[in-house]
């Protein structure tokens, strides 16, 4: 049995209302700012929700960084590596690892440093 329910994943970082901006044109849904921009929510269809929080003086994690913890990164699934890696650039994401064409994933870092990866399903 479970002792809970996981209601969302927060992002810390310095303008959340850009940052979900971001994610909403990744992952599509709906942006809810009800906090003044100091706490955002994004609400994606049939998924968890990703919220954003700001965060004064964020810094981004280091990758690859063998020395210090990225802490966490998103995965997330997408049919076409090549059309979904021109979208995220074109939204602001900035490839941290994405020289190995042959791999089934690749690596960016969102505007505000996290990374993520675009995984072929």
């Amino acid at each position: 049995m479970a002792i809970a329910e996981l209601g969302a994943v927060v992002l810390d970082c310095p303008d959340p209302r850009a940052l979900a901006a971001f994610y909403s044109g990744i992952l599509g849904g709906t942006v809810e700012d009800e906090d003044g921009g100091e706490w955002v929510d994004l609400k994606v269809p049939g998924g968890q929700t990703l919220a954003f929080q700001r965060a004064p003086g964020h810094v981004p994690p280091k990758w690859p960084a063998p020395g210090d913890s990225q802490q966490f990164h998103l995965d997330l699934t997408v049919e076409d590596l090549d059309a979904a890696e021109k979208g995220v650039q074109e939204l602001g994401a900035t490839p941290l690892d994405t020289e190995d064409r042959a791999r089934s994933f690749r690596v960016y870092a969102d505007p505000a440093g996290h990374p993520f990866c675009l995984c072929a399903c």
